[in-house]
């Protein structure tokens, strides 16, 4: 049965050139003319096939133009998922279900998947008419399925109810794998859709997953998530030949690749294409994926309202859009710690169904894979998210655990995409939101940072070693300045922090210094310009003349300035006598600040620098020292005052507090986000030519903020995900 011709010839009765009950003929009748009714044995016969023939990719594509052409009128899609809602539920419904049962399962959703992810690829229609999910009316159907039944409300309540509802186990494993990619492929008609959700807008499958009943929603979102913590792993053989194989007739998935399921006919290539870890543990990955693709949808609906200011009864009513609720979501967010009991601290009791997470195994398992930008993203959902999440993790001591893997990438950034970059810089700017985050970090100390090449960091507090980064962050990229809300990320983080930074490291406070210096110098380069550009002729003033990129560029370069001044400021305030090392890099690099001291801009800022440094300066020059000064002894001196220090004269500002806030319309982010990691990270392989939901001009592998970041190179996205307001600056 190996052997098979080049070239098919299907649609005029070509299948009947095969033996009937072979792969062949049942596969040529599936995909031609001939319409088989919902009850008939045919359907049994196909799903039970137990050949391993597999056809290369050509055959498979024609196959489908096939069905295509002949779906119309055959209504074999819609049957197939019929079936394939039926077989689920024989598997979730009862108990000791057989193997045959598995596989049938696994065979309808194999098929369902390949051929409608062509459809969907293909279709030419805004509302997906080439899928006919509806049977003709004048079709008999089994008693057991009704005309007025939504096809596609059908089986996407099934597949939930099996993620749902059944654990995976060496039995299961294979059927939940096949059925998350076909969660993905059922989805997929997001991509086909603009970036920004309309009302006309048409996803018949993920709509009506997102109309399913609450109870089944926080399963669902329970079982993903815990699958991603378990990362369940069975071995392919023992999945295939032991569950699904009887007596020495072989397997209908006897070639398994990365462990996951091959349909009898159809090539892994043709519907796979991923790598890496994704693909050593494709559930795993899938479960993510499907879980982030069903949290951050929006369905954007239009509802008609009438002018209740105009009375007249002439007034015409008015169309608003608004996003209808997402149950995935707001399961996600209301989301509790299994170790707390029902009724909350407050003595709140929940009602309703409550989702239930081990939070502890969620917080471990994310730190051992924040590498990963799914999983980055996850982190920002349920930080951003599930306020009870968030307190979890700001009252764990091993902080380190989530900081020290989002440290290291902000400190591998060429490496990483621009994206992951904002997911990360986010999270960090929300931890930084609570002062217990703030004061806590610096207090565990770290023996050693083995991936930190500049210097060698030993016995480094966790606070420093977050100081040394995020200015390493601004300074990387500070000298094209093409992203401003990178910058304003990591100085709105760094000023969170600094009122509680305590004994920060020499190195941390070298870089702060250094940091002003940077900007300073920057700033005083575009001051020189703008100078040099409104002055003309006889010294006549034209100001109005003035490149605008020129003139915001120097705008944002003052409001930096600031911010790096507020955060000084912070520090010599409300914690000199912890951190000499602080007052010891401002003494020696004090020239940096003259300049300034009468800068109408920053002198504000500058006079309780200049106390600070007057302060010491008179100690230093109080003190009668044999020899040269030594670091040593400079420092020593500095210890010694600050204890003495009383804060005389020191201008109190009100604290620097930023606060994440999501732009207006964040899903024009996040959807083509989560699929543009769908895609290149998990198992659906969609034809680029047909996404409209982000640019797929090149592959997704960009290099971070470079040369061209400020196009839509690599498919990377012209949307940010945060907006910080700098209006209290100026």
């Amino acid at each position: 049965m190996g052997a098979v011709p080049s070239t098919p010839r299907w649609g005029s009765g070509g299948a009947a050139a095969w033996p009937p009950d072979t792969a062949e003929y049942l596969m040529g009748t599936f995909v031609g003319e001939k319409s088989f009714p919902l009850g008939s044995d045919y359907w049994q016969k196909l799903l039970e096939l137990p050949v391993s023939l597999h056809w290369p990719s050509q055959r498979v594509d024609h196959a489908c133009q096939v069905l295509a052409q002949n779906n119309c009128y055959t209504r074999h899609l819609s049957k197939i998922l019929i079936h394939l809602a039926w077989c689920l539920q024989e598997c979730f419904s009862t108990s000791g279900v057989p193997p045959s049962s598995y596989m049938k399962a696994i065979n309808a959703t194999y098929i369902s998947s390949v051929f409608l992810k062509y459809l969907i690829e293909n279709a030419k229609t805004d509302t997906f008419e080439e899928l006919y999910l509806s049977l003709d009316q004048s079709e008999a159907v089994p008693s057991n399925f009704s005309q007025d039944e939504n096809i596609g409300s059908l089986v996407m309540r099934s597949a939930l109810s099996f993620i749902g509802k059944v654990d995976v186990s060496p039995k299961t494993y294979l059927l939940h794998h096949e059925l998350l990619n076909f969660m993905l492929v059922a989805m997929s008609t997001q991509l086909l859709s603009g970036p920004s959700p309309e009302p006309k807008d048409f996803h018949p499958f993920i709509d009506a997953a997102m109309v399913q009943e609450t109870s089944l929603v926080g399963l669902v979102v329970r079982k993903l998530l815990f699958n991603y913590i378990s990362r369940p792993r069975f071995t392919s053989n023992a999945a295939s030949y032991d569950t699904f194989s009887e007596g020495n007739q072989p397997g209908v998935l006897q070639r398994v690749s990365s462990a996951a399921a091959s349909f009898v006919l159809l090539p892994f290539s043709f519907f796979v294409s991923s790598s890496g870890e994704a693909t050593r543990n494709p559930l795993v990955y899938n479960s993510l994926h499907v879980l982030l693709i069903l949290i951050h949808y929006r369905k954007c609906v239009l509802e008609t309202v009438k002018d209740r200011s105009d009375d007249s009864a002439s007034s015409l009513p008015k169309e608003n859009s608004y996003f209808s609720e997402n149950p995935y979501c707001k399961a996600l967010e209301n989301a509790k710690d299994v170790d707390f009991d029902r009724i909350d601290i407050e003595g709140n009791a929940h009602s309703g169904p409550l989702v239930r997470l081990p939070f502890a195994s969620l917080f471990d398992t994310l730190g051992m894979y924040l590498a990963d930008e799914t999983a980055v993203l996850l982190l920002y959902s349920l930080v951003h998210g599930n306020s009870d999440f968030l307190e979890y993790v700001l009252v764990r001591t091993d902080l380190d655990t989530l900081l020290m893997p989002l440290l290291e990438t902000l400190y591998n950034a060429p490496k990483r995409s621009s994206n992951q970059i904002y997911m990360v810089l986010i999270i960090l700017l929300i931890l930084s939101q609570d002062s217990s985050f703030n004061a806590s970090i610096h207090k565990l100390i770290l023996p050693s940072v083995p991936w930190y090449q500049e210097r060698l960091l030993h016995q480094t507090s966790l606070g420093s070693l977050m100081v040394i980064i995020l200015i390493r962050t601004v300074k990387y990229n500070l000298s094209k300045l093409r992203d401003v809300y990178l910058h304003t990320n990591c100085l709105a983080t760094l000023a969170n922090m600094a009122p509680h930074v305590h004994r920060l490291s020499a190195y941390a406070s070298q870089r702060l210094v250094s940091l002003f210096d940077m900007l300073s110098r920057k700033y005083s380069k575009l001051a020189e310009l703008k100078s040099n550009k409104i002055q003309i002729g006889n010294g006549e003033s034209r100001g109005d003349n003035l490149p605008e990129d020129m003139s915001t560029e120097l705008h944002i370069y003052t409001d930096f300035l600031r911010i790096v001044l507020e955060i000084l400021n912070a520090i010599l305030t409300y914690a000199l006598p912890r951190n000499p090392e602080v007052v010891y890099a401002i003494m020696h690099r004090q020239e940096v600040f003259q300049p300034y001291k009468n800068h109408p801009r920053f002198n504000e800022l500058l006079e309780n620098i200049f106390n600070v440094l007057d302060f010491f300066n008179s100690r230093m020059d109080a003190q009668r020292t044999d020899g040269e000064w030594s670091v040593e002894k400079v420092l020593q001196v500095i210890i010694i005052n600050c204890r003495s220090w009383r804060g005389e004269g020191m201008k109190m500002f009100t604290q620097l507090h930023f606060t994440y806030e999501q732009e207006s319309h964040p899903e024009e982010f996040f959807i083509p986000y989560v699929w543009q990691l769908a895609l290149s990270r998990s198992v659906i392989s969609f034809d680029p030519s047909s996404i409209n939901l982000f640019p797929v001009d090149q592959p997704a592998e960009d290099n971070y903020l470079g040369e061209e970041a400020d196009k839509h190179q690599n498919g990377e996205l012209n949307r940010h995900p945060v907006r910080i307001d700098l209006s209290e600056l100026q």
